[in-house]
Order: structure tokens, then sequence, then C-alpha cells
């Protein structure tokens, strides 16, 4: 456990019941004009309305800027960047996913022609706040709305890289589980499962520490006994709130800490296959932490102290415990489970370790150290 170790998050955020009136607070401080990014599916879904509302009553100036993609190369970041420059808004709103918030945040440092999203890959440092922002999620998974990583596509690597610098980290952040109540169940429960990667990653890290460990901990605490009502009970709110607040506890640990394998061999699955961010996740989650449980065995121990109350098990069988947990929630959501369908065979493992093990920022974060013939072994579990 790190004995150095600091905190970062939003400056101010809003969760709850009703959270979503609260924006009323935020933008009626010297705001002029405001962007909105967002995508066109959650304004037919009718989850930018009022937030519009709020500012039309205001008198607030704005705009919206849609078509981002699911999982955005950094050409795509780009482009709705060189858009948003032109509108000469002095704040930002980000209302959707993972994606939506990751291209918000960049713009938050890059309305300027000081460089560019592809000077950030090199140098994330290079950049400074341009722009206020504030981060209302639509799923309870990322944690974006809380971390000052934005996770880009690279397709000449046929890879994600992330781009981390402290000044993205939102100003404002609002949790209203209304916002998630009418996601799709594949998109709840992939994301869902985001967050859990998260929260028992960040736990388990090299980088874990005091302040890390009491977020992921409290985040496992409310994914582990929320994630299923969730994501297939609609209208269960209660449940929802506590996925949105697990979810950015998570992304806080992230910020204190870091991920491990699960993200570091997950992002070749999502720049080369574009398979769904929180899907790779899931698909690696059980054979990583088996792989680790050697070496987190005590960890698991703790967190199966932490979430159930039957003591009489034995520390193996706590470690067990969660791990089969871990999977069985991953069966009863109905993730994928198999690179199969997604036409990846063994003759794709040697580009998929190859991508893997470039992601020495997350990599270095494991217990265990991974080998190429690990990550093989890894991947070879789940074809």
């Amino acid at each position: 456990m790190l004995e150095n170790y600091s905190l970062k998050m939003p400056r101010i955020i809003h969760a709850g019941e009703n959270a979503l009136e609260k924006l009323e607070t935020i933008i009626n401080e010297n705001v002029s004009k405001i962007t909105i990014f967002t995508s066109e599916g959650l304004i037919n879904l009718g989850l930018v309305e009022n937030s519009i509302q709020i500012i039309k009553k205001l008198g607030i100036d704005y705009t919206t800027i849609t078509g981002i993609p699911p999982e955005p190369n950094y050409k795509d970041v780009q482009s709705a960047i060189d858009t948003f420059k032109k509108e000469n808004s002095d704040f930002i709103i980000a209302i959707g996913g993972g994606s939506i918030m990751d291209v918000a945040k960049l713009a938050s440092i890059l309305n300027t022609d000081a460089y560019t999203v592809k000077d950030l890959l090199d140098d994330p440092l290079l950049a400074e706040k341009q722009v206020s922002s504030l981060m209302i999620p639509t799923t309870a998974g990322t944690g974006a709305e809380a971390t000052p990583n934005a996770i880009v596509g690279v397709p000449e690597k046929e890879l994600k890289i992330g781009i981390v610098n402290d000044l993205m980290i939102a100003d404002y952040v609002i949790l209203d589980g209304r916002m998630t109540q009418n996601l799709p169940k594949d998109i709840a429960a992939a994301t869902g499962v985001d967050a859990l990667c998260h929260a028992i990653e960040c736990y388990t890290s090299k980088k874990a520490n005091s302040i890390s460990n009491m977020f992921a901990l409290e985040a496992l605490d409310l994914i582990f006994n929320n994630i299923i009502e969730s994501c297939t009970e609609r209208e269960s709110l209660k449940a929802k709130r506590n996925m949105l607040l697990g979810a950015f506890y998570g992304g806080v640990a992230i910020t204190a800490s870091g991920t491990t394998a699960v993200h570091a061999l997950s992002y070749p699955l999502g720049g080369k296959y574009h398979i769904a961010h929180g899907v790779s996740n899931a698909l690696l989650l059980t054979p990583v932490m088996r792989f680790n449980e050697p070496y987190i065995k005590e960890l698991l121990v703790n967190v199966y102290d932490r979430i159930e109350k039957n003591n009489e098990k034995s520390n193996d069988e706590k470690s067990s415990y969660i791990i089969n947990k871990l999977e069985k929630i991953v069966e009863e959501l109905q993730i994928p489970t198999s690179l199969k369908q997604y036409q990846i065979t063994e003759s794709d493992i040697d580009g998929l370790v190859a991508a893997g093990m470039e992601v020495t920022r997350l990599l270095v974060n494991n217990k265990r150290v991974v080998k190429p013939e690990d990550a093989r072994k890894i991947y070879l579990e789940i074809i």
C-alpha cells in the first residue's frame, strides 16, 4: 500500500433524489453560453429536455454537440472539439455515458489552437483548463464524471489510450438516478460491471492507499448489493441511485489509485475489435482475478467481510466466494463470456498479447507481474 497519496475529485457533487434540480444553482453564476455534449438517442429519450428547460428559464444561450461514437478515436474527438471551439461557450455540460463525458472533459482543456488531441496522446500535461464543466452521467458505470482520464482510440495502433491530466476533473457533478432509468439492460449491465471492475481493481492495485480503499470498498458494497436489481428493475430508483453513487466512488478510487490488468488487457479488445468497454472488462474480470488471487487473497477476504455477514467461512472460502460472485454477476446479467461471438480465434492471440503488453500504465499497478505468456493464457481462457 502506498504511504504517500492524495485525493482529487470534482469541486461540487450533487446526488440523491431530484439532484438534477441543482442545475439551476450551478449555471446561475456568470455563465453566458453553454455547450451540451450528448447524443441524439438521449435527446430522443427525453433525458436532455429537463436540463434545456432550466437553461432556457435562465435565459442562457446554448448549443448541443451530438454524433460522438460510443468508442471514439482521437480523430472523432478532435472533430467534436473543433465544432465546440467555434461556439465560444464558457460552460460545458456533458449528459451521457463515458465516451460523451470523456470528450467533454477533453473539450474543457482543448479550447485552444496551441495543441490537439493527438498532441495530448504524447504529452497529456501540455494542456491547461480552459472552460468549466459539469458531468451528468446517464450510465452507472464508467465513473468518468470523477476522473481526470479520457480514453480515446488510436486506430493505427489498434489500441485505446488514456489521456490523463488532473485539470480534466469536472468542476461539478450531478448524480440523479432518473437519468439511468430508461437505460437498456445490456448497456446498464456492461457499464455496471465496468464500475465493479474499477472498484475491485483499485482495491487490489499496487497503488491502493487509505483514501482509495475507503472509496473502493464503499463502491464494492453498493455495487455488489444493487447491480442486479438496478439493471433488471426499471422502477427501482433506490438501486439506481446506489449504483450511480457506487460508480462515482469507483471513479474517485481510480483517481486515487488505478486500475490493473483487467483494464490493460481489455484495451486491445476495444481498440481493434470495437468490443464495448464494459463488455471487454466483463470478459476479463474473472480470469484476471483468478490469476491474481494468490497475491490478493487477503484483500478479497476484506471485500467478503464488507459485503457479507457470514464469518464462518475460511479465508480461502471467502476469497473464492468473491471471485465466484463476480463470475455469477456477469452470467446473470447475460454479458458475453467468450470472444467467439466476435470472431476472435486463437490465431488472433499474438496481436492481443502484443497490444495488451503495451498498456504499461496499468499493468504496473497489478500486484502480480503479467508476462506475455500470462496474458496469452488469460486471453485463451475467454476464446
